[in-house]
């Protein structure tokens, strides 16, 4: 587990490369839809966070708003848009919706929300080291599920972003936002989009010293609080809190400022936090 090629970003925490043995497990093929989302909510009548709090980030490519919807955008990421009434539901804002998106990764759920619907589907999401050795698909070692070249024989097998980012996108994948959930072919075990497309929630909490004092068998990532955590891994994400782990890159990734759509690559956010490039997918033990 970890970055065999040492190109990850160094507060990533993807070193020191270390040996992880799991039990078994079995993954859901692709991430958890519309279609499968919804379902969830009519049977239980769940209101995501995005929905309670009335506004969610989305592209700035994507926006599909009125204009005294669009509240504002960040300074460090412009391409970013504070939009009233962006949920699941209306992924680009009020004037979107999901009816030609059934098939398409479930956005802007939060870490709460994505652990409230595998809990209604008997599920879990997965732990950091299941992820990545679901995503590698059998090839220790490799950069992408598929191998270590990009676009081998020419031909795209993830949607990222090519072009410009974040002004022009070549669309060369065919997308600019989400992809139906089975749009590429899946990796050697089955397993669709594990890099690219929206980004995943994994069970564990993040910490980007966690590598070096992980343990081997069924790692469940650092506990809580900082007393839990070892003086080799201080760091934790930024601003404190209840950080979790994200993997698989998304559509919006470019080699040029995100090269994480590796499957060694890491990277968090709050457990409250949704976007409309995050997504999950579920895992049950046998």
């Amino acid at each position: 587990m970890g970055d065999h090629h040492d190109e990850g970003y160094p507060d990533d925490g993807e070193l020191p490369v270390h040996e992880v043995r799991l039990r078994s497990f079995r993954m859901d093929e692709t991430a958890v839809t519309n279609a499968q989302f919804a379902t969830f909510c009519k049977d239980t009548g769940y209101v995501t966070e995005s929905e309670q709090v009335g506004v969610s980030a989305v592209f700035h490519l994507a926006v599909d708003a009125a204009p005294a919807d669009v509240l504002h955008q960040l300074d460090t990421t412009p391409w970013w848009v504070a939009v009233r009434g962006a949920d699941w539901r209306h992924p680009g804002g009020p004037r979107s919706s999901i009816t030609d998106l059934q098939n398409h990764p479930v956005v802007h759920v939060s870490w709460n929300d994505a652990s409230a619907y595998c809990q209604w589907a008997g599920a879990r999401l997965p732990t950091e080291a299941e992820w990545e050795y679901a995503a590698r698909g059998g090839l220790p070692a490799a950069r992408f599920p598929w191998g270590d070249e990009l676009t081998p024989r020419g031909r795209w097998n993830l949607n990222v972003w090519q072009g410009r980012f974040p002004a022009h996108n070549s669309l060369d994948d065919g997308y600019l936002t989400t992809a139906p959930a089975r749009a590429f072919r899946p990796n050697a075990y089955g397993l669709h989009q594990m890099v690219g497309n929206v980004w995943e929630w994994c069970a564990d909490r993040f910490d980007p010293g966690w590598y070096a004092v992980s343990g081997v068998d069924n790692p469940l990532g650092p506990g809580p609080g900082p007393d839990e955590l070892s003086e080799l891994a201080p760091g934790r994400a930024p601003g404190g809190g209840d950080w979790r782990v994200m993997r698989g890159g998304s559509y919006l990734c470019h080699d040029s400022y995100c090269y994480r759509y590796r499957v060694a690559a890491r990277s968090s956010n709050t457990a409250d936090s949704a976007t409309a490039n995050l997504g999950f997918r579920c895992v049950r033990d046998l």
